[in-house]
């Protein structure tokens, strides 16, 4: 056993040189959530993509995004010193390496930046969180809306796009040859209802049913399908731990959704009962163990928590619901699917979206 010394005054002398370790090491969180809000505002601006044309000075690259340049002389110090954009000292020009492109860049799922947005908008509701640690309760969904509907939308929509036809739904080929053929669709906790027009437009003769409780990205789903021709998707405002269907659905998707539900367990039961014998149910959560000691060494796993902490975990004790939170884990998750009544839960990764697990359930 290691021995542990304990002064007179019942204090545990410190380990001088480990303090100096963790000071540091927590230094550096700091400076990382720093270099958070700049690659948001390299997002937002356009200067990942206007750096991604090639070597330039602080003028020319102004000029390329057309902003301030001595914003972006500023911007440029943080991102050099942070490793993100490179700096001749000769020239006197930044680089954005190609390999950083890749993930700063384009309209692919690859494209990391928009989720820094998650991270800015949550931060603005912290002063709110820190309240509810002493008063109990947490901050309601509506506090975070409409901002919150833009920033979902902004880091989910590529993921749609490139990985839900054609990466993912190959996990299910029974599922997918279903759609293909004609089936009775849910995509429950739609938000702006990405998702469901992406399957609607891939699966012609399937018709989609979108629902959330959010009146605005609900707004926002119905705006989209009308300005491209959709006709076999439509949308409603409902609770997912409420809605009814009218007829049975062949198959039913979630996407990040559950663990965010007052009564989560409440919305499973609605979709276990708005299926029909034989019906396929498709949960995509978090990747996470529901054991903290499995977590310690997920790299993402401090990000999911302090998610959690800031927006899934309070906007369900707000009305007071379960607080799953976002690392609920895919061991609660099997037994909630399982209880409930569903068979033949199967686990997935999600392929090209390593925060994400693919859940498939099918109701006996």
């Amino acid at each position: 056993m290691t021995r542990v010394d304990i002064a007179l005054d019942g204090t545990v002398p410190v380990d001088e040189a480990r303090v100096e370790e963790f000071a540091t090491e927590l230094l550096s969180h700091y400076t990382s959530g720093m270099l958070s809000l700049m690659v948001d505002l390299g997002h937002r601006t356009g200067l990942f993509a206007a750096a991604a044309e090639g070597p330039t000075t602080s003028e020319e690259l102004a000029a390329r995004a057309g902003v301030h340049e001595r914003y972006v002389r500023e911007w440029l110090g943080a991102l050099v010193t942070g490793g993100v954009v490179g700096y001749d000292t000769t020239s006197a020009t930044y680089t954005l390496p190609a390999e950083h492109a890749a993930v700063l860049t384009g309209r692919g799922s690859s494209n990391l930046a928009a989720l820094a947005q998650i991270n800015t908008h949550l931060g603005k509701h912290l002063h709110q969180v820190a309240e509810s640690f002493h008063r109990g309760g947490g901050v309601p969904y509506s506090e975070f809306r409409p901002e919150f509907t833009d920033v979902m939308d902004a880091a989910s929509r590529s993921t749609f796009d490139e990985l839900l036809v054609d990466r993912w739904l190959p996990l299910v080929p029974a599922t997918r040859d279903r759609l293909r053929a004609g089936a009775r669709v849910a995509d429950v906790g739609c938000g702006t209802g990405h998702s469901a027009v992406v399957l609607a437009t891939a699966f012609p003769a399937s018709t989609i049913l979108g629902i959330d409780v959010a009146e605005d990205a609900i707004a926002r789903a119905n705006a989209e399908a009308d300005a491209l021709g959709v006709t076999n998707a439509r949308f409603e405002v409902a609770d997912a731990a409420r809605f009814t269907a009218s007829e049975p659905f062949d198959v039913v998707f979630s996407f990040d959704a559950i663990h965010d539900q007052v009564d989560p367990r409440a919305a499973v039961e609605r979709i276990f009962a708005a299926l029909t014998s034989g019906g396929a149910y498709l949960m995509v959560e978090p990747a996470a163990s529901s054991h903290l000691e499995d977590n310690i060494a997920n790299p993402m796993a401090p990000w999911l928590y302090g998610v959690s902490t800031l927006h899934c975990l309070t906007v369900s004790l707000a009305h007071g619901g379960a607080g799953l939170g976002t690392a609920w884990g895919h061991q609660r998750a099997r037994e909630m699917l399982e209880d409930v009544g569903f068979v033949d839960v199967a686990v997935h990764d999600a392929p090209g979206d390593p925060l994400d697990a693919i859940f498939v359930a099918t109701k006996p």
